[in-house]
């Protein structure tokens, strides 16, 4: 028989296990409470709840905790874990320390479909997706692995979270649940390479979380080339997409993602189009200088050419931050996630 993994579970499906155990719905509470608040797995040691809610428990359900494969720290303390799924499908999630709160980077996939040519997860395709349960595991090692308590989650780690849509909205109503995990909706965000039926569908289901926008060109010709689902998804149909996004979601501020490529779209033309693309929309431009793996054709620009970039946004009156890589080193940081890790582990078995 498959037991139902409670950390999968809203807080109406926790109400609705409750009846069939034949307990009452408050206990729905206390399960909520230890299991998300708490990241407790010890249903034991819950002693409000009753005989007959624990035996239903016992037979029907369990708590899904990954074993960590593998684990580096980076000398600026971000931390890298490699996790392994029931199935013994592994993905990592990592750990960001800034301005003294901890980011975590969430995975939605086992690997990648998209295909970005500049990102190292998408040399190993896609194996499966993630459940909203394995997904909350992730948070879950996080918390217990670092200490410490995570204050941001981005769904910005391995997969295209649009391509999975079903569990990651259901994983995104859990952690953004008051009774749960109490993450505030501005401290969740979700990252897309563009897939634009998915945006629409954040708009008619209000998903409670901020919307990242991974752009990286200004012409159809270099996303095409970088990005191959600008082909079915171009420029113009995405930024409009952006456009009925923000209108449609009032205060929600979208995050526009800009992976710098030396050569390929530094240009001061490329920062002028992009001012043009972003003309009156309300967000920020996260400037990404990008991280270099091995095997890969394209180089990170100068930070003279950042600065000449972000000088152009910035007399555009538009607010851009440029992001500082973390976890480099340890192939830790945007598009170098599992496959460093995997790669050694074959190395050392050939």
């Amino acid at each position: 028989m498959r037991k139902t993994t409670l950390n999968g579970l809203t807080y109406d499906q926790l109400v609705e296990l409750c009846h069939l155990a034949g307990a009452k719905p408050v206990h729905a509470d206390h399960l909520m409470a230890s299991i998300f608040r708490r990241y407790n797995p010890d249903i034991d040691a819950i002693t409000e709840l009753p005989n007959v809610l624990r035996n239903y428990l016992a037979e029907h359900t369990c708590i899904f905790e990954p074993d960590c494969t593998a684990s580096q720290q980076a000398a600026d303390g971000t931390q890298k874990l490699l996790l392994k799924m029931p199935d013994g499908k592994e993905v990592e999630t990592v750990l960001i320390q800034a301005s003294g709160r901890l980011t975590q980077c969430i995975s939605s996939q086992v690997g990648c479909a998209v295909g970005c040519t500049f990102c190292l997860t998408a040399t190993a395709g896609l194996t499966r997706n993630l459940t909203a349960a394995e997904m909350a595991a992730e948070v879950f090692a996080g918390q217990r692995i670092s200490g410490r308590k995570v204050r941001n989650l981005v769904l910005m780690g391995m997969g295209e979270p649009l391509h999975n849509y079903n569990e990651v909205a259901h994983f995104v109503r859990i952690v953004t649940d008051p009774k749960g995990m109490a993450f505030s909706p501005n401290r969740v965000t979700l990252s897309t390479s563009g897939l634009v039926p998915a945006m629409y569908r954040m708009i008619e289901d209000e998903l409670p979380c901020n919307l990242a926008v991974s752009l990286n060109a200004t012409t159809d010709e270099v996303r095409n080339r970088i990005m191959p689902i600008n082909r079915k998804y171009p420029i113009a149909m995405l930024m409009q997409t952006v456009r009925d996004y923000i209108a449609a979601r009032g205060n929600k501020r979208v995050l526009i993602e800009y992976v710098m490529l030396a050569g390929i779209n530094d240009s001061p033309d490329d920062a002028t189009r992009l001012c043009e693309l972003l003309d009156g929309l309300d967000c920020t431009v996260n400037l990404l200088p990008f991280n270099p793996f091995d095997g890969t054709e394209f180089e990170r620009p100068g930070d003279d050419i950042v600065s000449a970039f972000r000088a152009v946004l910035v007399k555009a009156d538009k607010v851009v931050v440029v992001r500082e890589s973390r976890g480099r080193e340890i192939s830790a940081a945007c598009g170098q996630l599992k496959t460093e890790t995997v790669a050694t582990r074959h190395h050392r078995s050939a």
